[in-house]
């Protein structure tokens, strides 16, 4: 069964309010439009279109719920990721996701507790994991993702050190002098020292960005002048905050259009400015670091992340068949297919194993499954019921399907 669904963006303040109108073909709110679910999650769930086919339930969280076995397969089935469009006008909080492990106990643990699910004191509200993908949309999709080798960022804060003026710059160069030894250690010991409140953590963000604002601006330079830009755009967003500093020992990355970067259970990450298509895990389970007026809890969020230094690089991605490109991470929640039809590939057939969610971003695409089938327009989405088993896309367009990853 082919199930028509559509849904209205999220107002979050760091949203576009231009950019999901622009790629879906959709008028402006002239609010900001910062994210598009399509899901059954219970935050927003999509809307169905012609509920006479869902037994009359309204949205895809009622269906899901009330008749699991044909909209999932299974009779005591959950869908387990959430597709979203992301149009981020400027950063997003600092943040990291329980693994499985952490989420079931941190879950039981506050449940134990009595503290409420819609309490605000709440870090876990299911126990689930989160580990989740971007797809770059936009010329160019900027985050930052996971701690970077000590030793770069510790020549970052020499370099600022160097062009600081004099007030400032013995304080960066004192704390660029913490960052040696064992990189975890290190990295472990100055974000507890920059997220816990010490008196001198202020002094030191304001000397990084008074020197910062000094740079003369190069995005694409070296990594100074990215340095740079990136605590210009922080402190513009959330001045005085030690998020900014602490953004300087994470990796940097900005993603061309069709690049993917997977954020897995403890990577410490921020989306700063992009348009991409996002797919996760159907989780709640957020711990904050900065960069946020929302609840930020230290002690939890260091319980969780990886300090362990990686290099950002885009996620490699499958071709199993023309048109098609597939990015399948290490969980079983989620896989996500890019199907491009056209004249050079004028249809191509992607299987389903398990409930599908597609939406058409480009051009126009019919999409023919075992029993049902249907046209969808740029902007148009679709809820697909697992016993189609495979999906045929022609026509002349792109469109992004979602599955659990099998």
């Amino acid at each position: 069964m082919f199930v028509r669904i559509g849904n209205t963006p999220r107002d979050y303040a760091w949203g576009s309010t231009t950019a999901i109108a622009g790629l879906l073909g959709t008028t402006p709110s002239g609010k900001p439009e910062a994210e598009l679910w399509l899901g059954a999650h219970p935050g927003s769930p999509s809307v169905i279109a012609d509920p006479s086919q869902t037994g009359g339930a309204a949205d895809l969280a009622a269906w899901t719920a009330a008749d699991p076995q044909t909209s999932l397969g299974q009779p005591d089935a959950h869908l387990p990721y959430l597709l979203k469009v992301l149009a981020a006008a400027g950063p997003l909080s600092l943040q990291a996701h329980p693994s499985s492990a952490q989420a079931a106990e941190g879950f039981a643990r506050e449940n134990a507790a009595g503290i409420p699910l819609d309490s605000p004191e709440r870090n876990y509200k299911d126990p689930f994991h989160k580990p989740e993908l971007i797809y770059a949309l936009s010329d160019t999709f900027d985050a930052l993702c996971g701690f970077r080798d000590v030793a770069r960022s510790a020549a970052i804060f020499s370099a600022l050190a160097e062009t600081a003026a004099d007030g400032e710059q013995a304080v960066i160069s004192a704390f660029a002098a913490t960052l040696t030894g064992e990189p975890t250690a290190v990295l472990r010991a100055a974000t507890e020292w920059l997220l816990g409140g010490d008196h001198s953590v202020g002094e030191l963000v304001g000397a990084v960005v008074a020197t910062a604002i000094a740079i003369e601006p190069d995005p694409a330079g070296d990594d100074l002048a990215v340095a740079a830009d990136t605590v210009r755009m922080l402190a513009e967003a959330f001045p005085g905050d030690p998020g900014i500093v602490l953004a300087l020992l994470l990796n940097r990355a900005t993603l061309r259009p069709g690049e993917v970067l997977y954020l897995p259970a403890g990577n410490i990450h921020a989306y700063l400015r992009g348009l991409g298509i996002e797919l996760m895990a159907a989780s709640d389970n957020v711990l904050r670091g900065g960069l946020t007026p929302k609840r930020i809890d230290v002690p939890e969020l260091m319980s969780i992340l990886d300090f362990r230094p990686i290099v950002a690089t885009p996620m490699a991605a499958e071709h199993p068949a023309p048109g098609v490109d597939v990015f399948r991470p290490d969980v079983p929640d989620f896989a996500l297919d890019h199907v491009t039809v056209g004249a050079a590939t004028p249809s191509t057939r992607i299987p389903l194993p398990g409930a599908g969610i597609a939406i058409c971003t480009a051009g126009s695409v019919q999409l023919a499954g075992e029993h049902d089938g249907l046209t969808l327009a740029r902007g148009e989405s679709v809820f697909i019921t697992p016993d189609e088993a495979a999906v045929t896309v022609s026509g002349d367009g792109t469109v992004f399907v979602a599955t659990p990853n099998a």
